[in-house]
């Protein structure tokens, strides 16, 4: 494991659990809000984005944090592990609310509201992302290390298991 996806829902945990694999793994951990979004939440062109996108692939260790499906083939075709977090819409919406006001790593800003906006994203997520996420997996994710989370204990339980790695 040395290419490492972590996507999910929006409110799932994936950069939790991101932060917690780089810890027992000592991989180089990147964030794909970081690199879209910047601090005033305006966000980085399409070409800006998938060139630093394209530096991270090139590198030999890495975890990439977040969804952003037009690039997903991509950073399929470059990881050797994916972790899919596929937990219930009420999990995620319960997580990304319980983020608001709190300075986050993986974003260049603090959230002050849960917007409606992003909460629609939320619930249509396993409706509209989620079934256009399993294609992608089966399309570009043959020889891959694939790990489906269906709720957070087995994810906590994994980390729990896995031994830390020497770096």
């Amino acid at each position: 494991m040395l290419r490492v996806l972590v996507i999910g829902c929006p409110g799932a945990g994936k950069s939790m659990f991101a932060r917690a694999l780089r810890e027992k793994t000592g991989l180089p951990l990147y964030y794909l809000d970081t690199i879209w979004h910047k601090g005033d939440r305006t966000t980085v062109s399409e070409q800006e984005f998938d060139e630093k996108l394209g530096e991270i692939l090139r590198e030999d260790r890495w975890i990439l944090d977040g969804n952003y499906l037009r690039t997903l083939p991509r950073r399929l075709q470059a990881c050797d592990t994916v972790f899919l977090l596929d937990y219930p819409v009420e999990i995620c919406l319960s997580g990304a609310a319980s983020r608001i006001g709190q300075p986050r790593e993986d974003l260049p800003w603090v959230e002050t509201e849960f917007d409606a906006e992003f909460r629609r994203w939320i619930e249509e997520f396993p409706r509209v992302q989620l079934p256009q996420v399993y294609a992608l997996l089966e399309r570009y994710g043959k020889g891959k290390t694939l790990v489906i989370f269906k709720d957070r204990k087995d994810a906590a339980a994994y980390l729990a298991a896995f031994p830390r790695q020497k770096t």
